[in-house]
């Protein structure tokens, strides 16, 4: 088989099982957005393969485009919302998320709530919580 689709290229990838595991939970929402280029202008070939954005996400959901990853995002946003805090955390203090910061995590999604889930309030909990108040820069 010829690879030449970015769909074919995680295929290879996801037959070695260390991959698969974290694959198998992020492929199907980049697969969503694969009409998306790099510039975010709308495609509807890669090369010369035709893109097919179905998947199906880790829950069982079936999704076959950003409309249909939106729908499903919507149906769980504390689950969006938690994940998104945990990334942009991450990226605030410098270093993974740990066990220690979940209590942290939890309650800047909580208090997100409130206000729909805005990306300013998470953004607003980041700064104001402990572990970014306390983190250090290297010298």
């Amino acid at each position: 088989m010829k690879v030449t689709s970015l769909r074919q290229r995680l295929e290879l990838h996801r037959a070695n099982p260390t991959c698969a595991a974290c694959h198998r939970l992020i492929d199907p929402v980049g697969l969503a957005l694969e009409n998306f280029d790099n510039t975010g202008k709308w495609r509807t070939m890669d090369g010369k393969t035709a893109i097919d954005a179905s998947s199906q996400l880790a829950d069982g959901t079936p999704i076959d485009g950003p409309a249909a990853l939106r729908r499903a995002i919507l149906r769980n946003p504390d689950m969006f919302a938690r994940n998104m805090t945990e990334m942009l955390l991450s990226y605030g203090i410098g270093h993974g998320i740990e066990y220690y910061d979940m209590p942290f995590v939890r309650a800047i999604v909580k208090d997100a709530q409130r206000s729909g889930y805005t990306f300013s309030s998470l953004v607003l909990g980041i700064v104001k919580s402990a572990p970014f108040q306390s983190r250090r820069s290297e010298s």
